[in-house]
């Protein structure tokens, strides 16, 4: 894969499982959560909240599973399992330093767009030493409608200043990749996980996709 500069002017990215390793990291608070109230959790849970904004997951999981404490309440509690998990454990993906450098010297902003609440997602960007990288950050508690309707990626391009046709996407998943499409951008699917069919629906969905950012010509 190549990056043409003639046509892309701003790179927007989601973060869990498309700039750093993590996606690990909400499955296991999901079980060590649910355990907490006696529940275990079910098999299609990941599938069902893939894309959903912090908030709206916090609202799922009260509905579905009858949690008695506050949506507040809920979210300070992942908050704070969170935290120590992504600040300590969680890398970044391969060859993305190498990209963020070569934005930096070809003059094409980045914007973050993702699920994840803003003061987890500055602070994982702290710890790697990339916060200067990113012009925008965008949340799920920032647009309407989270992935994969795509409020969340035409509001970071607003927020480079760069016309959504002119934007091109990293995303890692499918309701991801959904909106990066539904906003008029162009879309690189990003590998995360050994599951073969749902590599194989990435793929049909998006215009590029990526093992390793290393696969880039520009950047090596």
């Amino acid at each position: 894969m190549r990056i043409d500069t003639s046509a892309v002017r701003a790179l927007l990215f989601d973060l869990d499982g498309t700039l750093v390793d993590s996606m690990w990291v909400w499955g296991a608070i999901d079980i060590e959560y649910l355990a907490r109230f006696g529940l275990t959790a079910p098999e299609d849970l990941q599938e069902e909240i893939g894309g959903c904004s912090f908030q709206e997951t916090a609202v799922y999981f009260k509905e579905r599973f009858h949690i008695p404490d506050s949506l507040e309440k809920i979210c300070a509690d992942w908050t704070q399992m969170a935290w120590d998990k992504y600040t300590r454990e969680v890398p970044l993906k391969s060859g993305v330093r190498e990209l963020l450098a070569w934005c930096r010297e070809n003059g094409i902003p980045c914007a973050i767009a993702t699920s994840n609440f803003r003061e987890l997602t500055e602070q994982v960007l702290l710890s790697h030493g990339i916060e200067d990288c990113f012009a925008a950050v965008v949340t799920g508690k920032e647009v309407a409608k989270g992935k994969p309707m795509p409020d969340i990626y035409l509001e970071a391009a607003r927020r480079v200043g760069v016309s959504a046709g002119q934007c091109l996407v990293f995303e890692d998943i499918i309701s991801g990749i959904q909106a990066g499409k539904a906003a008029g951008m162009k879309v690189c699917a990003v590998r995360d996980g050994d599951d073969p069919q749902r590599e194989k629906e990435k793929r049909a969905l998006a215009d590029f996709y990526l093992s390793d950012y290393r696969e880039i010509e520009n950047i090596r």
